[in-house]
Protein backbone atom coordinates (compact mmCIF):
# COMPACT_ATOMS: atom_id res chain seq x y z
CA UNK A 1 0.00 0.00 0.00
CA UNK A 2 1.61 3.30 -1.09
CA UNK A 3 1.35 6.21 1.13
CA UNK A 4 -0.91 9.39 0.12
CA UNK A 5 0.94 12.19 -2.25
CA UNK A 6 1.19 15.36 0.26
CA UNK A 7 1.38 18.50 -1.23
CA UNK A 8 4.87 19.63 -1.03
CA UNK A 9 5.83 23.25 1.05
CA UNK A 10 6.97 25.33 -2.06
CA UNK A 11 3.54 24.49 -3.52
CA UNK A 12 1.78 25.46 -0.77
CA UNK A 13 3.87 29.08 -1.06
CA UNK A 14 2.98 29.04 -4.71
CA UNK A 15 -0.82 29.32 -4.54
CA UNK A 16 -0.49 31.81 -1.87
CA UNK A 17 1.75 33.91 -4.02
CA UNK A 18 -1.39 33.82 -6.91
CA UNK A 19 -3.97 33.91 -4.07
CA UNK A 20 -2.11 36.71 -3.11
CA UNK A 21 -1.88 38.37 -6.14
CA UNK A 22 -5.57 37.92 -7.20
CA UNK A 23 -6.48 39.40 -4.10
CA UNK A 24 -4.76 42.57 -4.74
CA UNK A 25 -6.48 42.82 -8.17
CA UNK A 26 -10.21 41.86 -7.12
CA UNK A 27 -9.67 45.05 -3.99
CA UNK A 28 -6.20 47.22 -5.18
CA UNK A 29 -7.81 50.39 -4.49
CA UNK A 30 -8.13 49.79 -0.81
CA UNK A 31 -4.14 50.13 -0.54
CA UNK A 32 -2.69 50.21 2.78
CA UNK A 33 1.34 50.75 1.95
CA UNK A 34 2.42 53.34 0.16
CA UNK A 35 5.49 54.05 -1.92
CA UNK A 36 8.27 54.24 -0.85
CA UNK A 37 7.19 52.13 2.31
CA UNK A 38 6.30 49.12 0.36
CA UNK A 39 10.36 48.88 -0.43
CA UNK A 40 10.40 47.05 2.55
CA UNK A 41 9.01 44.05 1.16
CA UNK A 42 12.02 43.71 -1.41
CA UNK A 43 14.01 43.38 1.95
CA UNK A 44 11.73 40.97 3.57
CA UNK A 45 11.38 38.68 0.66
CA UNK A 46 15.25 38.55 0.01
CA UNK A 47 15.79 37.87 4.20
CA UNK A 48 13.15 35.28 3.69
CA UNK A 49 14.90 33.53 0.85
CA UNK A 50 18.14 33.84 2.58
CA UNK A 51 16.38 31.52 5.11
CA UNK A 52 15.71 28.51 3.22
CA UNK A 53 18.80 29.03 1.25
CA UNK A 54 21.12 28.96 4.19
CA UNK A 55 18.76 25.41 5.73
CA UNK A 56 19.12 23.61 2.67
CA UNK A 57 23.03 23.99 2.88
CA UNK A 58 22.87 23.05 6.34
CA UNK A 59 21.05 19.82 5.67
CA UNK A 60 23.89 19.13 2.39
CA UNK A 61 26.57 20.31 4.47
CA UNK A 62 25.20 17.33 7.69
CA UNK A 63 24.20 15.15 4.55
CA UNK A 64 20.84 14.47 5.17
CA UNK A 65 17.62 15.27 3.20
CA UNK A 66 16.31 18.64 3.09
CA UNK A 67 12.93 17.28 1.49
CA UNK A 68 10.02 17.16 3.48
CA UNK A 69 8.10 13.81 4.59
CA UNK A 70 11.62 11.80 4.15
CA UNK A 71 13.79 10.09 6.55
CA UNK A 72 16.23 12.44 8.40
CA UNK A 73 19.77 11.19 8.74
CA UNK A 74 20.80 13.76 11.81
CA UNK A 75 18.97 16.75 13.52
CA UNK A 76 20.75 19.82 12.18
CA UNK A 77 20.84 22.46 14.94
CA UNK A 78 23.32 24.84 13.87
CA UNK A 79 22.42 27.92 12.13
CA UNK A 80 18.92 29.00 12.07
CA UNK A 81 18.18 26.20 13.62
CA UNK A 82 19.62 27.21 16.77
CA UNK A 83 16.17 29.91 16.98
CA UNK A 84 14.00 27.97 15.23
CA UNK A 85 13.05 24.56 14.31
CA UNK A 86 11.15 25.19 11.04
CA UNK A 87 13.30 27.84 9.46
CA UNK A 88 12.38 27.23 6.07
CA UNK A 89 8.59 28.01 6.76
CA UNK A 90 9.86 31.19 8.63
CA UNK A 91 11.86 31.86 5.56
CA UNK A 92 8.81 31.03 3.39
CA UNK A 93 6.14 33.24 5.56
CA UNK A 94 8.71 36.40 5.78
CA UNK A 95 8.45 36.48 2.07
CA UNK A 96 4.78 36.11 1.86
CA UNK A 97 4.72 38.97 4.33
CA UNK A 98 7.00 41.41 1.81
CA UNK A 99 5.07 40.29 -1.39
CA UNK A 100 2.39 41.57 0.61
CA UNK A 101 3.96 45.05 1.65
CA UNK A 102 4.89 44.92 -1.96
CA UNK A 103 1.29 44.88 -3.54
CA UNK A 104 0.24 47.37 -0.34
CA UNK A 105 -3.39 46.40 -0.59
CA UNK A 106 -5.49 45.17 2.21
CA UNK A 107 -6.51 41.64 0.73
CA UNK A 108 -3.37 39.56 0.49
CA UNK A 109 -2.53 40.50 3.97
CA UNK A 110 -5.50 37.56 4.56
CA UNK A 111 -3.52 34.75 2.75
CA UNK A 112 -0.22 34.75 5.53
CA UNK A 113 -2.46 33.26 8.43
CA UNK A 114 -3.82 30.67 5.76
CA UNK A 115 -0.76 29.52 4.92
CA UNK A 116 0.86 29.42 8.56
CA UNK A 117 -1.99 27.80 9.40
CA UNK A 118 -1.77 24.92 6.68
CA UNK A 119 2.37 24.37 7.07
CA UNK A 120 1.43 23.78 10.95
CA UNK A 121 -1.47 21.62 10.00
CA UNK A 122 -0.47 19.66 7.25
CA UNK A 123 3.18 19.25 7.15
CA UNK A 124 5.04 20.32 10.40
CA UNK A 125 3.26 17.59 12.65
CA UNK A 126 4.12 14.72 9.64
CA UNK A 127 7.70 16.07 10.01
CA UNK A 128 8.07 16.41 14.09
CA UNK A 129 6.45 12.66 14.13
CA UNK A 130 8.88 10.92 11.84
CA UNK A 131 11.66 12.91 13.83
CA UNK A 132 10.64 11.56 16.94
CA UNK A 133 10.45 8.52 15.62
CA UNK A 134 13.91 8.84 14.07
CA UNK A 135 15.87 10.19 17.05
CA UNK A 136 13.57 10.07 20.08
CA UNK A 137 14.76 11.94 23.06
CA UNK A 138 17.61 13.75 21.27
CA UNK A 139 15.10 15.68 19.04
CA UNK A 140 12.50 15.90 22.72
CA UNK A 141 15.52 17.94 24.12
CA UNK A 142 16.01 19.84 20.76
CA UNK A 143 12.54 20.82 20.56
CA UNK A 144 12.37 21.81 24.41
CA UNK A 145 15.85 24.24 23.92
CA UNK A 146 14.13 25.78 20.30
CA UNK A 147 10.83 27.21 19.78
CA UNK A 148 9.04 25.79 16.70
CA UNK A 149 8.78 29.02 14.86
CA UNK A 150 10.47 32.06 16.81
Amino acid sequence: MSRPKRMMPPAYLAISIIVMICLHFIWPEKQLIHWPWRAIGIVLIVLGFALPVWANLLFKQAGTTVKPFQQSSVIVTTGPYRFTRNPIYLGLTIMLIGIAIILGSLLPFFMIPIFVILIRVRVIPIEEKMLRDTFGNSYEEYCKKVRRWI
